[in-house]
């Protein structure tokens, strides 16, 4: 019975990064997100970030990245169900973008209160 369990997760922790493949390989936004992503990093190692900035930009980067990744489930629903053009179905995509550029923005805002001060230092 465990060793059911294990499976079935260890499935659900394939079919999540088979997501995020999908996203990486067709996505051009998930992309530029994951290039941002690694970029911040480096400048969080390079600056040397304490804890609470790394919890604060960890936030941000897991916030976009799930933004994106929703935003693409919307997109390929929307599409499924409505394959020619419809004003609703356009209303439906542009909300979902309206939300990742949100988050998008407030992590660059979070991004330069953590940065700025330590690159003018």
């Amino acid at each position: 019975m465990k060793n059911n369990v294990l499976i079935k997760i260890l499935h659900s922790f394939v079919y999540a990064f088979k997501g995020i493949v999908y996203l990486l390989k067709n996505e051009t936004n998930g992309r530029v997100h994951f290039l941002a992503t690694a970029v911040v990093i480096a400048a969080g190692i390079y600056y040397r970030l304490n804890a609470m900035e790394w919890i604060a930009i960890s936030l941000c980067i897991g916030m976009v990245l799930a933004a994106e990744l929703l935003n693409t489930a919307i997109e390929k629903i929307v599409d499924f169900i409505s394959p020619n053009y419809h004003h609703k179905a356009g209303i439906i995509k542009d909300l979902g973008a309206a939300a990742v550029m949100v988050l998008a923005i407030v992590s660059i805002v979070v991004a330069a209160i953590i940065f700025w001060p330590k690159i003018v230092a």
